[in-house]
């Protein structure tokens, strides 16, 4: 086995498993359970009593996860240029530089990093530190990719998006004013300043509604009616555009995929290398392995019907 069929042997493993691979499931099971006792244990030690009583065993929960995610980090950055190619592998390409700043790199990164900020600084706030290894609960991220896919969406509607912020921001202005000029003289103490009010208007905006501030003027109310409304239509509206957004970018990562069945399948057969690069592809894109084997069969359905 060559150094770079190692390399990618190691990235498969570590990348979410396929149905055949039974290795990198079973990694992928013990990761992400090892997140889960983490965010339990983090919780866990939040709790007074239960930190002192069990501060060995969350100590131990903890030194051993840093160095197995730790080892992670390592062998991810070791094999991240697997994703390439032989003949890509070198050159201009940085893959390994391209792991370190990605979502997933980073979150890698700051899985572990409070442990050793915390050795080598011990003056450091120990409350912040634990906190930031809540953190971790980002590294399912690495099996499940809606985080990433929220922001892609975001980005690829951003002029709507922006648009709708706008408006909502607006609308949140205007509300923190109207609701100043209506209460600040019967509820001073609540409504004193707008930059106070702006906490009423954004609970009301987001339809949150806590009832801990209310307005009690006729024009108050009358406020507060329209924000209430104002809310709902603005919050839909840009509920509705990642709506969309998500959509789009669904439909568009299947055309890209059934475009490199069609190119794998243009000679009639699916080598090993080109059956790999489509599993990465579908990896890459969330899709399911039901979604990728309709998505073929469509494929050689319609080349067979074109013949």
């Amino acid at each position: 086995m060559t150094a770079h069929n190692f390399q990618r042997r190691v990235n498969e493993i570590l990348e979410p498993g396929s149905d055949g691979d039974i290795t990198s499931k079973r990694v992928d099971v013990f990761l992400a359970s090892l997140v889960v006792i983490n965010i339990i244990a983090v919780a866990l030690e939040s709790v007074a009593s239960l930190g002192l009583r069990y501060a060995s065993l969350f100590a131990v929960i903890e030194m051993v996860s840093v160095v197995i995610f730790s080892l992670e980090y390592i062998l991810r950055f070791w094999s991240a240029k697997a994703k390439l190619p032989d003949e890509e592998a070198t050159g201009p390409h940085r893959p390994r530089r391209a792991y370190i700043f990605s979502f997933s790199g980073l979150i890698d990164l700051f899985s572990i990093l409070p442990f050793y900020l915390q050795a080598f600084f011990p003056g450091l706030d120990l409350r912040v530190l634990r906190t930031l290894r809540l953190l971790r609960i980002f590294k399912l991220s690495n099996y499940n990719t809606a985080v990433e896919d929220l922001f892609s969406a975001i980005v690829q509607e951003k002029r709507s998006f922006y648009a709708a912020f706008y408006l909502f921001v607006l609308v949140f202005i205007v509300a923190s004013s109207l609701i100043y000029y209506a209460e600040h003289k019967v509820q001073p103490d609540v409504f004193g300043s707008i930059p106070e009010a702006m906490y009423w208007a954004l609970i009301t905006l987001t339809t949150v509604g806590f009832g801990d501030v209310t307005p009690i003027t006729n024009g108050g109310k009358f406020v507060a009616v329209l924000t209430a409304i104002m809310g709902v239509s603005v919050v839909a509206l840009m509920t509705g555009i990642i709506a969309n957004a998500f959509n789009n970018q669904m439909e568009k990562r299947k055309l890209i995929f059934q475009d490199r069945v069609r190119h794998a399948l243009a000679d009639g057969i699916v080598d090993a290398v080109e059956r790999r690069s489509l599993e990465q592809l579908r990896k890459d894109f969330g899709l399911s392995k039901q979604q990728a084997d309709s998505l073929l069969q469509h494929v050689e359905d319609e080349r067979g019907t074109n013949e």
